[in-house]
């Protein structure tokens, strides 16, 4: 303003050669450039002024939308839900076996001969007692007919031996025993008669003696035929009897061999079950003791599995044991313990288990694998919880944390302790007392505090399940 000042004044020493006009209007041009100078300096506070307004709007609008974005970052998140119960739970133990037929039979040939006839009967049901083979036998019939001659001439044997024989024999020692008391009864009288002549005087001693000796060997042989009646009688004849009848016995064992070896020519099967092998076919030679089939009886089978001796002292006779073959897909059979082997393997520390169940279905192979899964460690009103609620703080610990939700339905963290585990739920034994609700999917990560909501299908099983639970309206 000095500086204008002192141009007004050295131009106001100049003016005086100028005109008033040219003063006015030199003033008029001053004073409008002045006036463009306040209007540029105006604009540019006005400008700084709206950027100020509109970075103080982008801030605001920045600090609301982050408290918006904060809000919405809370989700409700979808879960299901159980229950706690109290049940039974127990413990399962594992272990892979081999499966066998409840009864098998190994069928072969008695008799050394040529197979006549024989299907091929593997993989073939067979019953009790039917025809599976036949041998060659007409040799054993050709001995069979030379053993039933020699019979029926033994029989024959017999009945002259008894009928005739003996009896002819008894006459012809009857007949001597007459004679020789006859003689007797002669002799003695003779000996009496010399005797009384003898005292007479009217023989000699001599045809006394003569007399006498002819008494005493007529006595003797008296005595002889008496002892051949007794004889034959208690000795000769019963003997005579036996010895007949022994041939004739043994005429008849020997027919008997040779039908036992005419009905091994014809082999039968001795179970009803499937033929597993096959060892011979028509027209080949079966020697004695050679196998013909293998026979199987798979209707029921017995699946034995060696178990830890550290586990076996928990499992008794009659435990229900789940059967799963190996080489199939199908659902798991239920099967019994029958059978806890009474000695060790000293290698592997092992007790074999025998499982029986039914195979009606034939489902299960004989020789095949099975695995056999028996529970142990039954405990009863345990804390069970299903196996997807608990997350564990290690694989091999005891410890981890549960997801319980309370009324409001926000999840809270819980930390537990488990106990026997199954494959689809497990024993709490701290942290839960029973009848909470736990979340048992979508409780991986889920914070804690977390506001949950119940699955859709969940809330009807639950709703269902209040329903079912309601008393029937009178």
């Amino acid at each position: 303003m000095n500086q204008d000042k002192n141009d007004i004044t050295s131009n106001g020493e100049q003016s005086s050669t100028q005109t008033d006009e040219e003063q006015e209007r030199w003033l008029a041009v001053r004073r409008e450039r002045l006036a463009r100078e306040r209007r540029r300096n105006l604009a540019i506070v006005a400008s700084v002024a709206v950027v100020a307004l509109l970075l103080l709007f982008l801030l605001l609008w920045k600090w609301r939308s982050s408290s918006t974005a904060e809000v919405a970052e809370t989700p409700v998140v979808s879960v299901r839900v159980a229950k706690v119960e109290k049940q039974t739970i127990a413990a399962p133990v594992s272990a892979v076996g081999t499966i066998f037929p409840r009864e098998q039979a190994t069928v072969a040939a008695k008799i050394s001969a040529q197979i006549r006839s024989m299907a091929l009967l593997k993989n073939q049901v067979v019953r009790a007692g039917q025809i599976i083979a036949v041998l060659e036998s007409r040799d054993l019939v050709a001995q069979r007919n030379e053993a039933i001659a020699a019979l029926n001439q033994e029989r024959a044997n017999e009945r002259s031996v008894t009928t005739g024989t003996i009896p002819e024999t008894n006459a012809q020692d009857q007949k001597a025993l007459r004679d020789a008391q006859a003689k007797v009864r002669t002799a003695s009288a003779t000996y009496d008669r010399r005797l009384v002549l003898y005292q007479k005087g009217g023989i000699s001693k001599k045809d006394l003696e003569s007399s006498q000796m002819d008494l005493t060997t007529a006595e003797n042989e008296l005595r002889l035929a008496e002892q051949t009646v007794t004889l034959r009688t208690k000795a000769i004849n019963p003997n005579d009897r036996a010895l007949a009848a022994a041939r004739v016995q043994a005429a008849q064992q020997r027919v008997a061999t040779l039908d036992a070896q005419l009905s091994y020519a014809t082999i039968r099967a001795p179970i009803t079950g499937i033929v597993t092998d096959q060892f011979q076919y028509q027209g080949e030679f079966a020697a004695a003791g050679g196998k013909l089939v293998n026979i199987a009886d798979i209707s029921e089978v017995i699946v034995k599995a060696p178990f830890a001796d550290t586990v076996v002292a928990q499992l008794k006779v009659g435990d229900p044991a789940t059967v799963l073959p190996t080489d199939t897909t199908g659902e798991e059979m239920t099967g019994k313990v029958t059978l806890i082997s009474r000695s060790n393997d000293p290698l592997n520390r092992t007790v074999e288990v025998w499982v029986t169940l039914g195979n009606g279905g034939g489902r299960l192979r004989a020789n095949g694998a099975a695995q056999i899964t028996a529970a142990t460690l039954t405990k009863n009103d345990a804390v069970v919880v299903p196996a997807s609620a608990v997350t564990f703080e290690a694989s091999n610990g005891n410890e981890g944390t549960v997801m319980v939700v309370d009324a409001a339905n926000v999840a809270h963290e819980t930390k537990v302790t488990v106990g026997i585990r199954a494959p689809d739920k497990i024993e709490i034994t701290e942290g839960l007392q029973g009848g909470e609700t736990i979340v048992i999917e979508g409780n991986y990560a889920l914070p804690d505090g977390t506001k949950i909501e119940i699955a859709k299908d969940e809330e009807k099983k639950e709703g269902n399940a209040t329903e079912e639970n309601k008393p029937a309206e009178k």
